[in-house]
């Protein structure tokens, strides 16, 4: 399941940067609203909450594909990631892990020690919490921004208003 959802979220990618691209161009270039500052955050806090889902989709994606690809076909044992990541290690080889929070595949040795059957599971599993990390931070900032400007607003008096 998780490898259809993955390759609905490579088809998604393009479209996401796009849409940060053209945001970007509508955010430089002259005649935004007077608002724009944090319809930007909240913005910017949703693309990277999507960033970050697509991202999780695509590494749990690759997680099911390395399991599915170690329990199927006449090639399938050891795991082709085990052996395409540590050829030399083969003959130690006597299983794997997948694992989906957090994802990763890890090849079990004969001494019960573990290697990643890919380090890219590391990098993108870091990328995911940055992106979910940056989305909280810009949704918090949207959040004091708006409250800070609403205070102001409500201090200011009226200049129309008899003092």
């Amino acid at each position: 399941m998780f490898v259809l959802l993955a390759f609905a979220a490579l088809l998604a990618a393009p479209v996401w940067v796009i849409a940060v691209v053209v945001k970007l161009l509508s955010v430089v270039l002259p005649g935004r609203r007077s608002d724009w500052g944090v319809r930007l955050l909240r913005w910017g806090a949703g693309m990277a909450a999507a960033a970050a889902v697509m991202l999780l989709v695509m590494v749990l994606g690759a997680v099911e594909l390395s399991d599915h690809e170690s329990r199927s076909g006449t090639n399938s044992s050891p795991a082709p990631a085990c052996r395409d990541a540590a050829p030399h290690l083969v003959e130690h080889l006597v299983g794997h892990r997948a694992s989906y929070l957090p994802p990763a595949f890890d090849c079990v040795l004969e001494d019960g020690t573990t290697y990643p059957g890919s380090e890219s599971y590391v990098w993108l599993n870091g990328l995911v919490v940055t992106c979910a990390a940056v989305s909280a931070l810009l949704a918090a900032g949207g959040r004091y921004t708006t409250a800070r400007q609403t205070a102001r607003q409500t201090r200011v008096p009226d200049p129309g208003t008899p003092g």
